[in-house]
């Protein structure tokens, strides 16, 4: 059965890393038959919450940027991906910043349930991914429907483009077959 998928490529650094990774992961996914939506936040205007929790009333964040359209196409997909560079051993500024602006999706009927990591970095050691997945993992666990479903990490790369060779790509190539 076909689901509706939405990639969300968080790095700012064209043809990075994690790009390449989500690119990879989308190639899958669509070779199974899904609906792949891919979405950077490269140029993307995504401000600070301000902690007002206004959103709890209404459907929608009272600020206005461009958080707005892009949480409203995570809480219509089935199936949401997101590739990220690790910086300091957890997620990017700009992902956690979209988790946090996505609040409103909290007490929205969403439809998504499965969840997908996908990290890259400069470090090797495979701890590296583990505060990126930690953080992720409590965003997820507000969601009672949903679920981290799988993560793939690739270490030791940090130039645009070294990813390429890395048994990372074909992972998250497999991981969006496996939708």
């Amino acid at each position: 059965m076909s689901k509706k998928v939405l990639v969300i490529s968080t790095s700012l650094r064209p043809g990075s890393n994690s790009d390449l990774l989500a690119q990879r992961f989308t190639q899958g996914a669509r070779e199974a038959g899904h609906e792949v939506e891919v979405l950077s936040l490269r140029g993307k205007d995504l401000r600070f919450c301000n902690g007002c929790l206004a959103c709890l009333k209404a459907p929608r964040c009272v600020i206005q940027d461009d958080a707005n359209d892009i949480v409203e196409k995570m809480g219509a997909a089935e199936v949401l991906c997101f590739a990220t560079p690790v910086y300091y051993y957890g997620m990017s500024g700009q992902m956690k910043t979209l988790l946090d602006r996505a609040n409103p999706l909290y007490s929205a009927d969403y439809a998504f349930r499965d969840i997908y990591l996908l990290a890259s970095a400069a470090e090797e050691d495979p701890h590296t991914v583990d505060g990126t997945v930690t953080g992720l993992t409590g965003w997820v666990d507000c969601f009672e429907k949903a679920r981290l479903a799988g993560t793939v990490f690739a270490g030791g790369v940090n130039d645009p483009g070294e990813v390429q060779g890395h048994p990372a790509l074909e992972q998250a190539y497999e991981l969006g077959k496996r939708i």
